[in-house]
């Protein structure tokens, strides 16, 4: 259950180094966005921002040096000073060491490491979400291209029946209704391809926002494994896996540490202070000062500090009101997050479920237009049935195959939501393991124990890829015969008959 093998779902391997230029299959669309999609680059930035935060909360617990320099010229002295000297320069070294922060620090940097799972469990989350979008968007293109093929090949025979209507209507054989009846066929016909056209440019040009490059050619997916066979157990891998759900439970956690660093404010403090100072007065003293006084000098102190914080004007218990306000609201959350989690789940499952029996009930509808299509064609030719009869039996017979293949993208995308929701829809699930997964861990433990001033990463260059240089889509479909019916390439019967019913 755990393990979502997209190997299972497209046989081809990923290099993610070396891409072809159009997604032919499902495996390279999800690795493509996986490395080339802005929306996952910035949250991945954003999990490296708070990898910093426990450095950062770290730094208030480590010893602090300072040194301090200066220069003084004295423009006016009395008279009669004989130890005041016109110019003197200084400079002092410090060292300050936090012996006792009443859990302050430990407390923070607990609460930002906490943060920092949270933060993955985010980037999961997106991950997720985004191949969800994929999922979607490559399902979207295969649906309106076989909608487009069935509605052009409707669009072409009734463009067919419409001639042979005329020629039958020009010998007698059909009335002026027959053909106005085929006109308007053909009008509805070439109104609905239109449509169904711009549903694919729309579906198209959304594939190449979420995965960076024109679709091209898709092979169709195969199925999903590992989908669950009962509601419930959805949802008790939902609520042990859900990354949104587990990001939540993190943030909760954290405010506790929250807490106790508001709680900090009110107690003491204690550091150890070392200090050297180097005077020089530059030769400024008057002769009579200098033979009794130094010129310049060394000077260091060593101390211990306390603080004992008697009155702050309240400021420290309106902090611990805001932090546990705060860990409140996490709770409740956490309590939403579990709830949506729960219905998100559920939904995906009655979503998923109700695709499968409309898959069922399209098939035997489209199977059975089809034979009805057949019998009318065969009764219109001795007679018994009017064109009309004919143009709505092929209306039918693509209302069902248009319903066929929309029953069959959204069980796909259904059924990969409910994996994501039960958290088995991420890259490590996937099988994007062809050699540059994102680990979140590489970067946290670069940093967390860096001490030193002076560091920078550069400035960061742009990771997802603009799509400003793609090609405006259209809506051509390449000739395909599984885009198409046999049923609906046959027009109707072009051959005039006598007033007896016989063909001539």
């Amino acid at each position: 259950m755990r393990k979502l093998s997209i190997a299972t779902l497209a046989g081809t391997s990923l290099m993610a180094l070396a891409m072809p230029a159009h997604a032919q299959t499902l495996r390279e669309a999800l690795a493509r966005a996986y490395n080339s999609n802005p929306t996952i680059a910035g949250e991945r930035a954003t999990l490296r921002a708070s990898d910093e935060n426990v450095p950062i909360a770290r730094a208030a617990g480590l010893p602090t040096v300072t040194s301090d320099t200066g220069y003084t010229e004295n423009v006016l002295n009395s008279g009669n000073s004989l130890t005041s000297p016109d110019r003197q320069a200084n400079a002092g070294l410090n060292l300050t060491v936090p012996v006792y922060t009443a859990g302050a620090v430990s407390n923070s940097v607990r609460a930002a490491e906490t943060r920092v799972e949270a933060g993955r469990s985010s980037l999961r989350n997106v991950e997720a979400n985004l191949f969800t979008d994929v999922v979607a968007a490559y399902m979207d293109v295969i649906r309106d291209e076989a909608i487009v093929g069935l509605n052009q090949q409707n669009a072409r025979v009734l463009g067919v029946n419409l001639q042979a209507t005329r020629d039958r209507f020009e010998v007698g054989d059909l009335t002026r209704t027959d053909v106005a009846q085929s006109e308007a066929r053909l009008a509805l016909a070439n109104a609905q391809l239109r449509s169904a056209e711009a549903r694919l440019i729309t579906s198209r040009e959304n594939y190449i926002r979420i995965v960076g490059t024109p679709p091209g050619t898709l092979e169709t997916p195969p199925p999903l494994p590992n989908l669950p066979n009962d509601p419930q157990v959805a949802v008790t891998t939902a609520l042990d896996n859900n990354p949104a759900l587990e990001a939540a439970q993190r943030n909760s956690d954290a405010t506790r540490y929250d807490i106790n660093v508001a709680r900090s404010a009110r107690s003491p403090r204690v550091n150890v202070l070392l200090g050297g100072n180097y005077y020089d007065y530059l030769g400024s003293y008057g002769a009579a000062a200098a033979q009794s006084l130094d010129q310049s000098g060394f000077g260091t102190t060593a101390g211990l500090s306390l603080s004992l914080p008697l009155f702050q004007g309240g400021r420290p218990a309106a902090q611990v009101r805001q932090a546990e306000a705060r860990r409140s609201a996490a709770i409740e959350t956490t309590t939403a997050t579990e709830r949506a989690v729960i219905a998100q789940t559920r939904s995906a499952y009655a979503t998923w479920q109700s695709a499968q029996r409309v898959i069922e009930s399209s098939q035997v509808a489209v199977d059975a237009n089809r034979l009805s299509l057949e019998g009318v064609r065969a009764e219109n030719s001795v007679g018994t049935r009017t064109i009309l009869d004919i143009l709505n039996a092929e209306q039918e017979l693509l209302n069902a195959q248009v319903q066929l293949v929309t029953a069959r993208r959204d069980a796909y995308v259904a059924g990969f939501a409910l994996l994501a929701s039960m958290g088995q829809a991420e890259a490590r699930d996937l099988g994007l393991d062809g050699g540059t997964l994102y680990d979140p861990t590489v970067n946290y433990n670069r940093v967390r124990r860096k001490i030193s001033d002076f560091g920078s990463d550069g400035v960061p260059d742009p990771v997802g890829t603009r799509t400003v240089d793609t090609p405006a889509q259209t809506p051509v479909v390449t000739d395909n015969p599984e885009l198409g019916d046999p049923a609906l390439q046959r027009p109707v019967d072009t051959t005039p008959r006598n007033p007896a019913g016989v063909r001539r």
